[in-house]
């Protein structure tokens, strides 16, 4: 009993349980007919026309499509989010610069850049991939500013007593430094990605899992459209754990040190 109590309570069981209950009420309210809806088919249902997609190739085609967008746009939002937070966060030239700017387009819904991107890029995947790196961009930018203003002082006034150069101080002390924030900013900016990806499917494209769930929603398939809803939570997990293995991996001393503080 009391091993079974610490499972439950030390581990993630709990929440599998959790899930597991919820799904057998799913079950079980259509099997008693407590719900009576075409639009809420019973969860067994559902977890056919998932393997038959899968069987059949249609959702992992869809799938492809989609992450081929998200990794572009997300990569491109990297690259662009830590050069600039670094500018920002090393160089008061470029915080005054840049920061009314950030400041002004970032509260704008991603949505609301659509109409736009459409306009000057059509409905092809240049349009998807902006909309994705404009979104990712700010939650990567702040962060690594963050990470940046947060390096100890120390560690550059020692960077500058090895006479180190100025982009060699940023390459060797600063990033790495921010490093855990810029990956706090990466995996934020990892689940918009794929909601923004999808949104932007939705509205315009032939392909991808957004695509996909609306035209089954409009053909009435409703077990293959909770199908692909359940891909792209599946999907989103996965990315999630493994952005972490990735992180703990790379930050690794991060944690340490921080362990080491808490002990």
């Amino acid at each position: 009993m009391a091993r079974a109590l610490f499972l439950l309570t030390r581990t993630r069981l709990s929440g599998l349980l959790l899930m597991a209950g919820l799904l057998v009420l799913w079950e079980l309210s259509v099997r008693l007919e407590l719900v009576r809806a075409i639009s809420w088919p019973a969860f067994s249902s559902v977890v056919a026309a998932w393997m038959r997609l899968m069987a059949n190739g249609e959702i992992p085609a869809e799938l492809l499509a989609t992450l081929q967008r998200l990794f572009t746009g997300y990569a491109l939002a990297i690259a662009a989010g830590v050069g600039v937070g670094v500018l920002m966060g090393y160089f008061q030239f470029f915080y005054n610069l840049l920061e009314p700017l950030s400041e002004s387009l970032r509260p704008i819904p991603s949505p609301a850049y659509l109409p736009m991107a459409i306009l000057f890029l059509g409905i092809g995947d240049q349009m998807k991939v902006f909309l994705v790196a404009l979104t990712c961009f700010f939650p990567i930018l702040l962060n690594t500013y963050s990470g940046v203003q947060a390096v100890d002082p120390v560690q550059i006034n020692t960077a500058r007593t090895f006479r180190l150069g100025t982009w060699a101080t940023i390459r060797q002390v600063i990033v790495p430094a921010a490093a855990p924030h810029i990956f706090t900013g990466m995996r934020i900016s990892l689940a918009v990605a794929l909601i923004v990806s999808v949104i932007a499917e939705m509205v315009a494209a032939n392909n991808g899992m957004g695509y996909f769930i609306l035209q089954t929603q409009r053909s009435f398939r409703i077990p293959e459209m909770y199908a692909g809803v359940i891909t792209l939570g599946l999907l989103g997990y996965l990315l999630n754990r493994a952005f972490l293995l990735v992180e703990g991996r790379v930050v690794a001393w991060h944690f340490r040190s921080t362990a080491r503080e808490a002990v």
